[in-house]
Parts: structure tokens; C-alpha cells; sequence
């Protein structure tokens, strides 16, 4: 046995021994050997000098990109930097931040990807992008990351004042999306310039690819939706996730469609039913849970004509136009298929809103649906200002916490005189007191 153990252990060793750490900074160049004394210029040049278990350590700066710098041109797309080389961590440097400036890469009549993850236990942590363009007028969209590997993860990506999606999941499983921003982003060049495909976070996967996850993100001002899960054919888990402002630029400018998080549909009746059969039945049950939706154009929580239920769990919404909107398709049928009707086989638990614009909740049907101890079916309770500590929207924006958490703020957490605390039911999250809270807050203390 202690044979064994020395073996494993000279193993691992050998292991860490041989990776190796590589450095890129603004002011580095390519011809060089990548030690911190000699960095090179550009991720690409690192990917090619690394190897599997070896760190990448970008320094702060701002990297002006440039057109020669682009990996790859195929068809309509230009991957600008292409991650293919799978088991290599990409991280900002300590305590800098790398800024990546794409306002320079306009090539013509291409959809640009600033980031390509395509291959597998791919980690990317601490970088900031702006500026990717959009070059195509009619229906187009740039990216800033796109994901087709998987178990990587995409940790404290900045991402904003770009004309792109922010990320952009197509295929893979295993995939983390973990404590990102996006916000600021507008395509104000294609289709008339409303920005109609310029989400903060899609999600968009072929069958088989599971296990993906979106937690701890926030979304705003960016002008299509905050998250989107449209065309998706396999569960995905939103959690601890922030949406607020989306369908607007800033000023609150109207520009597309505007929902917080957007959790399925099949583009209402264009895709043809049988080719719908083929490729997405059964059709997912995406989770969305311990979210907040705050003043978006439309809807807070957004069924999108699913041809199924969601789980929603510990949500709050506050002042958007629809709080939640549950509407299906009516069946998964030839005959319905595409035609609206009121939600049905959604599972909404412990979940909260207040001050919706229009209307708290919409299109839904109670009797086919699972409904517990939700702010708009408990005769207990009742939702008002005086409920939450604060009602200022300004604390959204924050600074993230240094471990890049989500911001500790007061806003929309309970009051401790409020009838919502301990409102909710046990569903096997952890919670304080006799019973779980309404909303994505736990209070701290209970009354």
C-alpha cells in the first residue's frame, strides 16, 4: 500500500513539475519565448507555446486588435483568437485587468468571434472585452464569446460596449458560465439598428450537451435580452443570476426585445414540426432559479412559447413590464404546434414580484401547473414597498465583491418586519429559520 501511495504521489508531482506558466502583455511580441521577462503579444502565439495543465497569465493592459491578428476566416465568421488546444487556464494576472479592444477588426462581410472556446477544460478568468463590431447590415450578429467545448469555465469575463452577444453557447456540456457581466452591448448597424440578436448571455445547445451552467452573471442595458435560451435542446440551470435594463441602451432608449431571462421557445411555429421532433424532443425543462429581473421592456421571467414547463424557483421581479409570463405553445402537435396559449406544466415555487408595469403574472394555466407558495397564490401575504430594505435600482450596478461574487446589497432584501420572510416551502435548499423566504434573497437573521 505504501508503495502504491509513493507511486501516486511521484506521479502528481511529475505532474505539476511539468507544467509550465506563459505570459502575454500589451507590449510583448510573438518572436519571443512567453517568461514573464519575455511575454509575448497575443493569446494565440501562448496557445501555441502551451501545453495541457500549463497558465497562461495575461497582464493588464489594453490590447488594441487588429485585423492581421485574426485566426481564422471560414464562411461568414472570423474567429479572432480560436481556443482549440484543450487543458490550458487563460488568467488575468493579479490584481490587473486585461482589456481587449476590438473597435479595429471590421472585416467586410464577416461575423466576427473575438473568442472561440472550441476546446475542452478550457479556463478563462479576469478579461475584459469591448468594441467587437458589427459590419453586416442585414440579419447578422458578432459574438464576443462563443462556446463549443466542454467542462471549461468562463470566470469574471467583463464584457460590454460591444456590438456582439456577450456569450454565446452552442454545444458542449459540463460548461460553467460563472460571475460574468454584460452589459452596454448594442448592434446599432444590422437590420435597422435595434440590436435585435444582442443578448448578454445565450444559450442555444444540440442534444446531448448537458450539465450547462449560467451562475452568479449579471445582464443590463443590453438591447435584445438578458439571458436566452431560445432553440435549445437539452436543460440548462440559470442561477444567482441578475437581469435589469435589457431592451434598452442607456438613457433607457428602446431598442429590441427586452425580457430578463428568456427560457426556451422554438422561434413560434418557423421551424417545421417534424424537424423540431428530430432535433429537440423531449423537449427540456430549463431551471431558473434564485434570480433577479428588474425593469425590463417586457417580461421578467419568460416562458417564450416553450413547448414545455420550466422550473422556477426563488425568483424575484420587480417593475417589469409582464413580472412573469409563462406563455406556451398549446401542445406538441402538428395541429397546435405554433399556436399560443396560456402557460401549462411549469413548476413556480417560493418565487416573488412586486410593481410589474402591466400586469404581475401573465399567461399561465393554474390548473395544469405546479404552484407553491408563490407571492401571487398566498391569501397571507401581500407585497409592498415596506417589505424590502431598499428599493434602489443604482445599487445593481455595484462593484462585485473581490472574490467576484455578486455585490452584497440591500436592495429588494426583506425587511425584518415583512410577512414575506418564511413565506416560502422547503424544497431542498438551504435557508434560514422554520422556513425558506419568498424571493432570491435569505434574510440573514429571522424575525
Amino acid at each position: 500500500m505504501k508503495y502504491r501511495i509513493l507511486l501516486v504521489f511521484i506521479f502528481l508531482n511529475s505532474i505539476l513539475l511539468s507544467a509550465k506558466d506563459f505570459y502575454v502583455a500589451p507590449q510583448g511580441n510573438d518572436a519571443n519565448d512567453g517568461t514573464m521577462a519575455n511575454p509575448v503579444e497575443t493569446i494565440k502565439r501562448a496557445q501555441e507555446l502551451a501545453s495541457s495543465g500549463d497558465v497562461v497569465y495575461i497582464r493588464g493592459g489594453h490590447y488594441t486588435m487588429r485585423e492581421e491578428q485574426i485566426a481564422q476566416k471560414k464562411g461568414i465568421w472570423a474567429y479572432v483568437t480560436k481556443l482549440d488546444k484543450s487543458g490550458i487556464s487563460y488568467l488575468a494576472y493579479q490584481n490587473e485587468i486585461p482589456l481587449f479592444d476590438y473597435k479595429n477588426i471590421k472585416p467586410k462581410d464577416c461575423r466576427v468571434i473575438a473568442f472561440m472556446v472550441q476546446g475542452d477544460k478550457i479556463h478563462l478568468k479576469g478579461i475584459e472585452v469591448v468594441g467587437v463590431q458589427v459590419t453586416v447590415q442585414k440579419h447578422t450578429q458578432s459574438e464576443c464569446f462563443e462556446v463549443r467545448g466542454s467542462n471549461n469555465t468562463l470566470e469574471q469575463l467583463k464584457i460590454h460596449d460591444n456590438m456582439a452577444i456577450g456569450v454565446y453557447m452552442l454545444s458542449g456540456s459540463n460548461n460553467l458560465i460563472l460571475n460574468c457581466d454584460a452589459y452596454n452591448n448594442w448592434d446599432s448597424v444590422s437590420e435597422g439598428g435595434k440590436g435585435g440578436n444582442t443578448d448578454g448571455f445565450g444559450c442555444h445547445l444540440k442534444k446531448g450537451d448537458i450539465n450547462n451552467v449560467f451562475r452568479g452573471c449579471r445582464a443590463w442595458f443590453n438591447s435584445d435580452d438578458g439571458f436566452d435560451l431560445i432553440n435549445n435542446a437539452e436543460a440548462v440551470v440559470i442561477e444567482n443570476c441578475w437581469a435589469f435594463y435589457n431592451g434598452y441602451s442607456a438613457g433607457f432608449i428602446s431598442r429590441a426585445d427586452g425580457n430578463g431571462f428568456k427560457a426556451g421557445g422554438y422561434g413560434k411555429g418557423k421551424r417545421p414540426f417534424n424537424e423540431l421532433m428530430e432535433a429537440f424532443v423531449p423537449i427540456p425543462k430549463n431551471t431558473i432559479r434564485f434570480c433577479l429581473a428588474v425593469r425590463n421592456k417586457q417580461s421578467g421571467f419568460y416562458a417564450n412559447h416553450h413547448l414545455e414547463g420550466n422550473y422556477w424557483y426563488n425568483n424575484t421581479a420587480y417593475k417589469n413590464r409582464f413580472n412573469y409570463n409563462m406563455v406556451n405553445c398549446l401542445a406538441l402537435n402538428p395541429k397546435d404546434f405554433g399556436t399560443d396559449g396560456p402557460g401549462w406544466n411549469h413548476e413556480m415555487v417560493n418565487n416573488l414580484g412586486f410593481g410589474a408595469v402591466s400586469e404581475e403574472l401573465t399567461n399561465i394555466d393554474k390548473s395544469r401547473c405546479v404552484l407553491k407558495n408563490n407571492y401571487f397564490d398566498l391569501n397571507s401575504v401581500s407585497v409592498a414597498a415596506s417589505d424590502f430594505l431598499s428599493i434602489d435600482e443604482k445599487l445593481l450596478m455595484a462593484p462585485r465583491q473581490a472574490d467576484g461574487n455578486l455585490p452584497n446589497i440591500d436592495f429588494l432584501k426583506l425587511a425584518p418586519s415583512s410577512d414575506l420572510i418564511d413565506a416560502g416551502i422547503d424544497i431542498g435548499f438551504a435557508f434560514n429559520g422554520k422556513s425558506p423566504d419568498l424571493g432570491c434573497f435569505e434574510s440573514e437573521s429571522k424575525k
